[in-house]
């Protein structure tokens, strides 16, 4: 049985706010990591989480709701902590990755979460692209972590 379009707006709100999220928390990584490659790979994942939140916004809009436009209070707190870390610790990109990584694992819960529901197919396949695209940035995150934490990750 599918679910209410009041419960649909409030899934695709929940995953604006898991990708604002990302697209902060990735811009705040990338602000605090020494490795060129590493900031621009950042850079990119949260210009990719930028476009994702606009996409759930059109559709919540297209729902006729208001879309969330701003991440959430966790995230925030989460990005406070990093930016803490690393003052007081010193900027390593081992420690700013590591933190990353942490985003990303909630990020992919959020988006297994909301594929849980019985969406309607045209917002399930959204939804499914962007949950194929941010497992393979959570992947690529991962692998940086064990690289810089060397392999004990």
């Amino acid at each position: 049985m599918a679910i209410s379009v009041d419960d649909t707006r409030s899934i695709l709100n929940e995953l604006i706010k898991t990708c604002k999220d990302g697209q902060e928390g990735c811009l705040e990584a990338a602000n605090h990591l020494n490795n060129p490659n590493v900031r621009a790979m950042f850079l990119e994942f949260s210009q990719q989480r930028s476009q994702f939140a606009g996409e759930l916004q059109q559709e919540v809009m297209a729902l006729g709701g208001d879309p969330e436009k701003s991440g959430s209070t966790m995230g925030a707190l989460h990005r406070g902590w990093i930016d803490f870390k690393n003052k007081v610790t010193g900027e390593s990109d081992e420690a700013t990755i590591h933190e990353a990584e942490s985003g990303e694992d909630a990020a992919v819960r959020s988006y297994e979460k909301a594929l849980q529901k019985t969406l309607p197919a045209n917002l399930r396949d959204v939804i499914e692209r962007q949950y194929q695209a941010i497992k393979r940035a959570h992947a690529q995150v991962r692998s940086l972590e064990v690289r810089t934490s060397g392999g004990a990750a």
